[in-house]
């Protein structure tokens, strides 16, 4: 059985944006400003201890996110943030409905497809131009775009994933 992360890294904070304490944050969240749905944010302190920084406001610029964190009052604050990644705990995510899925619940299951046919494990995930897609690795590397109907059944407690896919293709 695949074991659930305990956290979900979020995006990776950037160069400050202006004087008062703004950052800009790559969100790895889809839409982009939904890393704002967060007030919690834990990231590793200089010295190696874990550190929470909450949200105080944020908003969409451009095509990314900035963000104001509470005690980050001027811009050497925020530069002293920059390149940390951060996250939330697992426990914090929404409960999603039947039929949806984090992509970090897939992360580390096995991919069957739907002949039996193991085809590795999910590795991890690249967003491409035209769709999300699913990277398996096992005997060989295989590319699967998530799309509608790809995946059929997500059983988290055998560790596995039923995937619609031609092993061939």
């Amino acid at each position: 059985m695949a074991e659930a992360p305990l956290r979900v890294a979020l995006g990776c904070l950037g160069s400050p944006f202006g004087v008062r304490g703004w950052v800009h944050v790559r969100s790895y969240t889809d839409p982009p400003e939904e890393v704002l749905d967060y007030p919690l944010w834990h990231l590793e302190a200089p010295g190696g201890g874990p550190q929470t920084l909450r949200l105080v406001e944020g908003r969409r610029h451009g095509k990314g996110v900035v963000a104001r964190l509470d005690g980050v009052e001027d811009r050497e604050a925020a530069a002293r943030l920059a390149r940390r990644e951060f996250w939330i705990e697992r426990s914090e995510m929404p409960v999603l409905p039947p039929g949806q899925f984090y992509r970090v619940d897939l992360e580390g299951l096995t991919a069957v497809n739907l002949q039996g046919r193991v085809l590795g494990r999910v590795d991890h995930f690249v967003d491409a131009p035209a769709n999300p897609v699913m990277v398996v690795v096992g005997d060989a590397e295989h590319w699967l775009p998530l799309v509608p109907g790809l995946i059929r059944q997500l059983d988290q407690e055998c560790g596995r994933v039923i995937v619609d896919w031609d092993p061939d293709f």
